[in-house]
């Protein structure tokens, strides 16, 4: 990480150890360099060594000269960082094809459903703008993202944060089972299909991003492993996980997207997050029913819902070593991404026991009567464990 930068707009030297950056009679130049790139220019702050001429090792790295600010760690000090930014994708007459006709279909769709929805929407307070906008009869906003080229993860964070924090629930669309987007915010994976197709109104299934809860008594006659001992036996308690389709026992009806403009739009399908079996802090975003979220929830028994953001650590305060500024590119070593909010609304971090299920609908979207009866009767004595899966004694009626 580099402690100096060029500033393009005043044209000047920028040393991030110094409290003052070097320049005293600036007091909103922190605030400048520090604000979100989405925000100002994003070729306000330069490499030095690309500024002057010398090697910028970013060319041959993966990322641009430009910069951008962020905290960083160096033992129990928060010093000022800058790090070089990615180089931007940009999308192929294909990829824009592919993606005009996707976000045209959405938009059909929910308007043959009866549903309010609009195209290139931007957010309240136009950081973002949304390639479609449904809007579900209770009021429920769903703010869909086709993403059908790369976008850094810490993009897709940043822009799920902001829809959040605007009352829109993001639903971000790929085609790549690679996509940096998958399992980072509530997400759909479709085929690579040719746009003409997709104009056409060829089916487009649901391939990744969508599951149903399946409950089992783990015995020797099931057909399912017993998720305690990894398949190594049968512990004889009740276990739940979640399934695409095409794994559930029965096999289920594929979900096609016109069923998830719908259903997305009126609280019937929801999203949620599921921590990983490992750790609290990586999991899993799908979307499922609200019947099975509603049992999902039951079994982990978590009802309380975490605070929209962390409170600030005391060692979050920036600090200055006042050094000289190190005039050599760093880009080679250069780790992270822009730092954005939590996106408490949707991940939150939380112990792996605790299984929390995030992202709850609007309370219009769940009153009594709102949601579909899942037609099955609530097990009892449930008992979670640490997983992305939850399993409870045998006892169940």
């Amino acid at each position: 990480m580099a402690n100096g930068v060029w500033h393009t707009g005043y044209g000047i030297e920028i040393n991030l150890s110094l409290p003052d950056l070097g320049h005293p009679y600036r007091p909103d130049l922190l605030r400048e360099i520090t604000a979100r790139v989405s925000e100002r220019d994003p070729q306000l702050l330069e490499c030095l060594a690309h500024h002057d001429n010398r090697a910028c090792l970013s060319e041959s790295g993966g990322k641009s000269p430009w910069m951008f600010i962020r905290r960083g760690r160096a033992g129990g000090r928060r010093p000022l960082v800058a790090a070089h930014l990615p180089i931007t994708h940009k999308a192929t007459p294909q990829e824009s094809a592919q993606h005009k006709a996707t976000k045209e279909r959405v938009v059909a769709t929910a308007g043959r459903y009866g549903l309010d929805a609009a195209a290139e929407v931007p957010v309240a307070n136009r950081r973002s703008v949304s390639d479609a906008v449904v809007t579900g009869p209770a009021g429920l906003r769903i703010g869909w993202e086709i993403q059908y080229h790369h976008l850094s993860p810490s993009s897709v964070h940043r822009r799920s944060v902001n829809a959040v924090e605007n009352g829109v629930t993001p639903l971000w669309v790929a085609k790549d089972r690679t996509a940096s987007l998958i399992d980072r915010a509530p997400w759909a994976r479709v085929d690579d299909m040719p746009w003409r197709d997709i104009a056409d109104g060829k089916e487009m299934v649901i391939r990744g991003g969508y599951r149903h809860l399946e409950v089992w008594r783990c015995v020797p006659s099931s057909e399912r492993h017993c998720l305690v001992s990894e398949g190594a036996g049968h512990c004889g308690a009740i276990h739940a996980d979640w399934f695409v389709p095409a794994l559930c026992l029965p096999e289920r009806k594929p979900v096609l997207i016109e069923d998830l403009v719908l259903r997305s739009a009126t609280g019937e399908s929801v999203p949620v997050y599921v921590p990983s079996r490992g750790s609290g802090r990586a999991g899993r975003h799908m979307w499922v029913s609200a019947a099975d979220r509603a049992l999902w929830e039951e079994i982990v028994d978590e009802k309380t819902p975490l605070p929209m953001a962390p409170a600030d650590e005391d060692d979050d305060v920036i600090t200055f070593a006042e050094q000289e500024i190190d005039r050599s590119c760093r880009a080679a070593r250069t780790a992270g991404s822009p730092a954005t909010p939590a996106l408490s609304a949707i991940s939150p971090s939380r112990p792996a026991a605790s299984l929390f299920l995030a992202s709850r609908p609007s309370a219009r979207a769940t009153r009594p009567g709102s949601l579909p009866s899942s037609g099955r009767p609530p097990p009892q004595r449930w008992a979670a464990r640490p997983g992305n899966s939850a399993c409870a004694p045998a006892a169940i009626r």
